[in-house]
């Protein structure tokens, strides 16, 4: 239906641009504007995590060429963000996705808090590959398909928390969450088969077009600048996880 995919269209504009910007919240966003439209929660996620594999992997493209991506980096969140994805997507086609959502929101307040509060002298930026970020992948790619999001969330704002340069993390991030989703995707064709065709075509046209944009927004915004986006973008994930349960209950 054209209705379907020009509102798919506009939420994957939408979600794109703040998630290439910021390095998280594509499925935050696009998910609860499609739960806004009536899309029943199983299929929301799994037409997000459908459209994630292309427009992840246009914005991830345009992240490599921009020099936004560490290769080690990519490779020690790819593979355990595939096994956690898995996972996940068994999980949440088996148990309602509201208790994870719930577990998540102490930690990602926290960690918001922490990026928002700590000095704004300059700080001593690296570009290594942090101890945490084998469990730190596997953690994100099991939350993000039983949540319907949350990969970016956490990959980035402890990658970040650990002093990797914001623009790196973002743009190593966003072409490993390209696979992710690719494995997020087959779990959930075999669990819930396919999802509303017009919804994932919307989703990935009007992700694929705002991908570039979204990837020069990070290559010029200040290191401080995004740190402090992200750190408020994380808070309001969390305080929304928290306020979707008690109104659920």
């Amino acid at each position: 239906m054209p209705t379907d995919f020009l509102a798919s269209a506009a939420i994957g504009v939408l979600a794109q641009l703040v998630d290439g910007a910021l390095g998280m919240a594509y499925g935050v966003t696009s998910t609860a504007l499609l739960l806004g439209l009536g899309v029943p929660p199983a299929l929301a996620s799994a037409s997000v995590h459908y459209a994630e594999t292309f427009t992840c992997g246009t914005s991830g493209l345009s992240h490599l060429l921009a020099g936004n991506v560490l290769r080690r980096l990519f490779w020690a969140l790819v593979i355990p963000g595939a096994v956690g994805a898995t996972l996940g997507a068994y999980v949440v086609s088996h148990a309602p996705p509201g208790w994870m959502k719930l577990a998540l929101a102490p930690y990602l307040i926290g960690m918001g808090v922490f990026l928002l509060v700590r000095p704004t002298r300059r700080q001593h930026l690296h570009e290594e590959t942090p101890r945490i970020t084998r469990p730190l992948g596997l953690a994100a790619g099991f939350a993000d398909a039983v949540a319907g999001g949350g990969w970016s969330a956490l990959t980035v704002t402890t990658l970040v928390a650990r002093g990797v340069r914001p623009r790196m993390v973002i743009g190593t991030v966003h072409l490993a969450k390209c696979l992710v989703s690719a494995v997020a995707s087959v779990s959930f064709l075999v669990q819930v088969g396919l999802p509303h065709g017009a919804t994932v075509l919307g989703l990935i046209t009007g992700g694929v077009l705002a991908a570039p944009l979204s990837a020069l927004l990070a290559r010029r915004m200040a290191p401080r600048v995004a740190t402090v986006l992200a750190a408020l973008a994380v808070l309001a994930i969390g305080l929304n996880n928290i306020a979707h349960t008690l109104l659920q209950h």
